[in-house]
């Protein structure tokens, strides 16, 4: 469940420039969690991280979280 949640999440943050810009913000996991809740989303921090599929992409990261939920 929590895997479309972030799919959901990933893809708003790509059509609303307002929250991608906010997303890019976020240095740590906690505030990138604190902002999906801000816009209804809550995400299990597991389901974030490898060996599940990345639903996010390197240009929707700070350069800190994609060292930590994408494999680079």
């Amino acid at each position: 469940m929590s895997i479309k949640v972030i799919k959901e999440f990933s893809e708003k943050a790509r059509a609303e420039e307002d929250l991608k810009e906010k997303l890019k913000a976020c240095v740590k996991l906690k505030e990138m969690l604190a902002l999906a809740k801000e816009y209804g989303y809550e995400i299990d921090e597991v389901e974030l991280y490898p060996p599940n599929e990345p639903q996010f992409t390197e240009d929707q990261l700070s350069e800190r979280l994609v060292k930590a939920l994408l494999r680079v």
